[in-house]
């Protein structure tokens, strides 16, 4: 069903991409003395969970699993060591994490919007995948 296939994509992708950037960063910051860092951690953690379950899918359904690029990868290498020699501020930190976090979360909502005819469980997910991602930005808008 295509439906499915676009939800756990879309999923997939996001948090991939979410997990590369987050280990990016927190190896930018290793010396650094921010307070972000554990809550960081905790959001990675949490994203490399949607990124196993979502990966799971695909493939228990039959859908080839897509990683990120290399020019992607590339691109957020450079934009966080950019913004981590710009300023490593706990709020310029945050405030980075917030738009990449409400992109995705954007890209999600319209992917369920579109795709309502999906199985019950896999539209659940990516609701709660959703969720998830709003209540991130909700976390980081403290550092602000």
């Amino acid at each position: 069903m295509e439906e499915n296939k676009n939800l756990l994509e879309s999923i997939y992708k996001d948090s991939n991409m979410a997990v590369y950037t987050l280990n990016t960063l927190l190896k930018n910051l290793e010396h650094k003395d921010n307070k972000i860092k554990s809550d960081i951690e905790k959001i990675l953690e949490e994203y490399k969970t949607y990124e196993q379950k979502s990966k799971d899918l695909l493939v228990t359904n039959d859908f080839e699993v897509k990683e990120i690029n290399m020019l992607s990868k590339i691109s957020s290498d450079i934009g966080v060591k950019k913004e981590v020699i710009d300023d490593n501020s706990d709020s310029s930190i945050a405030d980075m994490l917030i738009k990449g976090v409400s992109m995705g979360s954007i890209e999600i909502d319209k992917c369920i919007s579109v795709n309502k005819k999906a199985d019950k469980k896999i539209l659940e997910f990516a609701k709660e995948f959703h969720k998830f991602q709003e209540k991130t930005i909700e976390k980081l808008k403290k550092h602000l």
